[in-house]
């Protein structure tokens, strides 16, 4: 599906141009500015994936790794050191109740055409190791499942010890301490999770299924396959898949997408400093629909991934001339016969062009081994997909990387999320919405190494969290996308970004569209300067959780484009509502000392009976009853003072409307009709009474003195005029698309992060603030920005259950 709008740019441009031309004075002014807003509103399309049978395609894209079908039930946390401890100790091998040797594990859909038994390596050869003569990309080998996607990224995977071991920890075996337990590690949304198996494989008259090394004993390979199954929740859930998305899982890095029918001009140069960056790539066909797996004249498989494992300009002398030409290595997962057989294939007669120096520099071998060697120009012209991984700086051994490959991309990272009402702003087409998205800062300073343009080359990748786990709730991916603007060289804009700007303002880079993928990603060549990224959903109100990464060749700075969390000035407005502030009579401290008692102090239980005290009477006076509240006429002028001083502001919304309209202790009290009681006839909550106490306790008593209280009468009649502000519907609440500027108005500055926390905490489910939450969030920022707590604290305190 695409949605689509607006016509051709430049028509509409030549059109404005004419009509304002036409006109004169303060019209033309006027429609110029509406002509440039038209000019500028960018239409965002939305597109989605689409699903086909054979694999690996972007438009087969699954979204994998994140939890198991919720058939398995919640899942636990397994120690690998811990299981093997025990299992040692009470001489048994694990059996793991996690992904059990059952048809369940096998798949969830499709059953296989044969009976499959789950057996351990020592029960399918006499002397099972982990490696064999260490490890290699010849080792995997392919089986009757068609991850071969998985089998190309494994094979890559190899290439680098560092990585390698990171996925496959090195202390287990088949020899010291086997306990029949292993353990294997994955990224998955910026974090590394350990996966831990037992070692029973599925079999057919006893040979492995599926994916097997060369080497009859060798089974890490096996193993492995079986650690990502269970990530995913089972095997058949590996059938189809795209190269790219394993290689995040097993790296941690940054992917990209080239359609070979309309590659980028520069796209060898981008294979180069990609090799040179250690980055791993892959590379596949489009599928045959009628065929699974065909090959193609030229040697290739339709439908099946191969690795890319070099790139170079090769030294080539002919007996006319010498200079360079551009070679890729690819290889293919079976690793057998099944090669490329144009030219400088193995054996062919181009070959004999080159310098020994340069072939022994390449080690070129010509073994039916599935790998071989391309041009670039027949690389381009018979695969119709590459992906490439860009890993992090962190992820590589220098001294491991081969000869000229030492260049690190540089990273950042920030973890966010979309919530109803407050940060979930959609694209650019809701354009009164679109600015409440979070936003990221990121400064480019230096251009990239012998860049002609002396542009800055940056990656973007957004990539949404844990959808997979929740389809059992019917959520399927989002559709996501992200914008990039530049930001003027003379500053002085908000932060946020606001409406304003991004109705006068493109966007000099965006993603491709907005698709329902697990990760979008896109490739930018930028000037130096200072920009902002935007990522959203297509379609406001859709939460989410989100990772956004940026990598590039130099340093980017990237920070949270937002205010800081502090305080502010309290809002004009507010202190125009705001009677002045009164300075408590002497019956008023004598009403409170009585409360307070000996201590001179109220706790929260005394605190919450004054105001409920209060409400209770507004609520008898609504029907009409008259006070009888016992005590002396001094003690029940008081409790009309503290009425009238205290609680007038407060309890104004419930129906009634205390003014005072004598002199001295005389009042008059006049009853509306009856509205939408704020506090339901409730009274203040405990938690919010105990909470304005520990705001004001600051000496741990755990009681407010009367300078204390008079500090949160204060407060609480500022909160209380905020909130009648921002109380547009006239329903008691405060819709939470207004929280930020409701808190503004209090006098807090917050970012997003604090705001999806406290609407996480304190929003109803249909987006809304009511009164008692909303003092709530006022007096703990109050208090967190008083005793200058890092973020870090609220987001514990406040976790929604």
């Amino acid at each position: 599906m695409v949605q689509n709008g607006g016509g051709d740019f430049g028509a509409i441009l030549q059109g404005a141009g004419r009509q304002i031309f036409n006109q004169g004075g303060q019209a033309l002014l006027n429609y110029g500015a509406q002509a440039l807003g038209n000019i500028i509103n960018e239409v965002f399309q939305k597109k989605e994936a689409e699903q086909k049978r054979f694999l690996p395609s972007i438009k087969n894209y699954k979204v994998l790794g994140e939890a198991r079908p919720s058939s398995f039930g919640p899942a636990s946390y397994q120690d690998f050191k811990e299981i093997k401890s025990s299992c040692l100790a009470e001489g048994r091998l694990f059996e793991d109740p996690e992904f059990p040797a059952t048809d369940r594990s096998l798949y969830y859909k499709e059953r296989l055409d044969r009976p499959i038994t789950w057996l351990r390596p020592g029960e399918i050869v006499n002397d099972p190791q982990l490696f064999v003569e260490g490890y290699s990309r010849f080792d995997v080998q392919q089986g009757e499942l068609g991850d071969c996607w998985l089998l190309a990224a494994v094979a890559n995977l190899t290439l680098y010890r560092k990585l390698f071991f990171q996925v496959v920890p090195d202390d287990q075996s088949f020899d010291e301490e086997y306990a029949g337990v292993f353990h294997f590690r994955f990224w998955q949304y910026g974090r590394w999770v350990d996966v831990v198996i037992d070692d029973r494989l599925p079999t057919y008259r006893g040979k492995l299924v599926f994916l097997h090394s060369s080497e009859t004993n060798e089974f890490w390979s096996a193993l492995l396959e079986k650690a990502y199954a269970k990530l995913h929740g089972s095997y058949e859930a590996l059938k189809g898949g795209s190269t790219c998305e394993a290689m995040e899982d097993f790296t941690g890095g940054v992917t990209e997408m080239y359609e070979m029918n309309d590659p980028p001009p520069n796209l060898y140069t981008i294979l180069l400093k990609a090799y040179e960056r250690n980055s791993l790539m892959g590379c596949s066909i489009e599928p045959d629909p009628n065929v699974l797996e065909a090959e193609t004249p030229v040697g290739l498989i339709r439908g099946h991934a191969y690795s890319v494992t070099r790139v170079k300009y090769v030294d080539i002398e002919t007996p006319g001339r010498s200079g360079k030409i551009p070679l890729l290595r690819l290889r293919n997962p079976w690793g057998n016969e099944a090669e490329w057989n144009g030219p400088w294939s193995d054996k062919s007669p181009e070959w004999r062009f080159i310098p020994e120096s340069e072939k022994d520099e390449l080690g070129l071998t010509f073994d039916d081994d599935g790998e071989f060697w391309m041009a670039f120009k027949d690389f381009s012209q018979h695969f119709d997909r590459l992906e490439i991984c860009n890993l992090n700086p962190d992820s590589l051994d220098p001294a491991e990387c081969p000869e000229g490959c030492t260049k690190k991309w540089e990273m950042s990272v920030f973890e966010g999320e979309w919530v109803r009402g407050v940060t979930a702003g959609g694209c650019r087409n809701y354009l009164e919405s679109f600015w409440k998205n979070p936003q990221y800062t990121v400064t480019l300073k230096d251009p990239d190494e012998d860049d002609e343009e002396n542009k800055c080359t940056i990656i973007v990748a957004l990539m949404q969290k844990n959808r997979r786990s929740q389809r059992h709730q019917g959520l399927e991916c989002l559709t996501i996308g992200f914008a990039v603007y530049r930001l003027p060289d003379y500053g002085h804009v908000p932060k946020p970004l606001d409406v304003n700007f991004f109705k006068y303002n493109a966007s000099v880079g965006r993603s491709q569209a907005f698709i329902n993928l697990r990760e979008v990603s896109a490739r930018f060549k930028l000037d130096q300067g200072r920009y902002v990224i935007v990522p959203s959903t297509f379609e406001p109100n859709e939460e989410g959780e989100f990772l956004l990464r940026v990598f590039s060749e130099k340093d980017n700075n990237m920070t949270e484009n937002d205010e800081d969390v502090g305080m502010g000035d309290i809002d004009d407005r507010v202190k125009d509502i705001l009677p002045a502030q009164p300075e408590p009579a002497d019956p008023v401290r004598q009403f409170f000392d009585r409360l307070a008692g000996d201590d001179g102090e109220v706790d929260w239980q005394e605190l919450k009976e004054i105001l409920d005290y209060a409400m209770r009477e507004e609520l008898a006076m609504r029907h009409g009853a008259a006070y009888d509240g016992g005590g002396s006429p001094q003690e029940q002028s008081c409790l009309e003072q503290l009425l009238c001083a205290l609680c007038a502001p407060i309890c104004k919304e419930i129906g009634v409307d205390l003014q005072q309209v004598t002199q001295q202790n005389q009042e008059q009290v006049h009853l509306n009709q009856p509205q939408s009681q704020e506090l339901r006839g409730q009274g203040f909550s405990k938690d919010v009474c105990r909470s304005m106490i520990a705001m004001l306790d600051k000496d741990n008593s755990g009681g407010l003195g009367f300078e204390e209280f008079k500090s949160l009468w204060i407060d609480l009649r500022q909160w209380r005029a905020v909130f009648r502000l921002y109380d547009t519907e006239g329903r008691s609440a405060i819709p939470a698309q207004h929280l930020r500027d409701a808190l503004h108005s209090a006098g807090y500055t917050v970012n997003a992060h604090v705001l999806n926390v406290l609407a996480h905490r304190y929003g109803t489910s249909d987006g809304y603030i009511q009164f008692d939450d909303f003092i709530m969030c006022a007096v703990r920022l109050k208090t967190m920005i008083a005793n200058n707590e890092p973020l870090e604290n609220l987001e514990r305190e406040l976790a929604v259950p």
